[in-house]
């Protein structure tokens, strides 16, 4: 990156966010931050579950302290949609990276930071993203190999997920976590879609059963916090939990709105049908030049 980019304005260090030293020295001077370093490969997370401790929770807490040390204007913490209701290491730990960021924002009243965070699922066509494998297996003459065709998944954009983290660094207050309201569609949809686009609609289509650690669908919001975000164009804004060690407050007294409230997941999202699936497929220069019958990479 430092050869390609060749660039007076970009610094880089060698660090590691487990090494409190060398985020305290990469930081002096810095006013923002957009904390992306995380363990998120799942299988890897769910054999090496300390090493996801390590990195996305004990890492944050040394970022965060950083900043505060250094006196930085505003951070903003890349969280998933796994860490709601979490199944897996990799979706613990980012459950516990967020609490880490909230906790951290409630005594910063008057230090000058802003902690807050973002929180999306897959971006199409990034690394690890079904859409170039389901590419592969057509362009290689194989079936393309689904786990449950009534799967639901959020769509995004990379644009999409970078102006989330654009909207959270505008707008976010201390605790904030922000959610993109975004279309979702089945992988059924998603499969036909891909195959209209490369025209090969009859291509073989084998269901090969739900993995291990792998969920129906994607919620980015639960239900305790479907009740309390704002709802704005766009977005949900989750504030903060206020409430303090005093349990009396909240233990042996309800909330009607949390009983009424309906997580926020991709089956009660908008659900794009094959056309809108493609038409989102095409927002991707992978995939125009997938339909052009252009040879290319995902990461091109």
């Amino acid at each position: 990156m430092r050869k390609l980019y060749n660039n007076r304005k970009l610094k880089f260090y060698i660090g590691d966010v487990r090494d409190p030293h060398s985020i305290n020295a990469a930081m002096r001077g810095v006013d923002y931050v957009f904390h992306a370093a995380a363990l998120k490969q799942v299988p890897s997370c769910e054999f090496h579950p300390m090493q996801a401790v390590r990195t996305n929770v004990l890492g944050t807490e040394n970022m965060i302290e950083a900043a505060i040390a250094n006196k930085v204007k505003r951070v903003v913490c890349l969280s998933t949609d796994k860490a709601v209701y979490p199944i897996n290491a990799m979706g613990i730990s980012k459950a516990m990276m967020e609490k880490v960021m909230v906790a951290a924002s409630r005594n910063l009243e008057g230090t000058g930071t802003v902690v807050c965070g973002t929180r999306y699922g897959n971006v199409m066509a990034s690394r690890g993203s079904v859409i170039p494998l389901f590419v592969d297996q057509v362009r290689n003459g194989k079936p393309i190999t689904i786990t449950d065709p009534n799967m639901t998944r959020f769509m995004m954009t990379l644009d999409d997920a970078v102006d989330l983290v654009l909207y959270a660094f505008t707008n976010g207050n201390n605790g904030d976590i922000f959610v993109q309201k975004a279309p979702a569609a089945t992988v059924d949809v998603l499969t036909q879609a891909i195959l209209g686009l490369m025209k090969k609609p009859e291509h073989e289509v084998r269901v090969i059963g739900t993995r291990h650690g792998e969920k129906l669908y994607e919620a980015l919001l639960s239900r305790e916090e479907r009740a309390c975000a704002e709802d704005l164009p766009g977005y949900f804004r989750v504030p903060a939990d206020g409430r303090d060690l005093n349990y009396d407050k909240f233990v042996e007294e309800g909330e009607q709105k949390i009983t009424e409230a309906v997580e926020y997941t991709s089956h009660n999202t908008e659900r794009l049908d094959v056309d809108g699936m493609t038409k989102l497929l095409l927002k991707l220069d992978f995939m125009q030049k997938i339909a052009r019958g252009e040879h290319a990479v995902a990461q091109d």
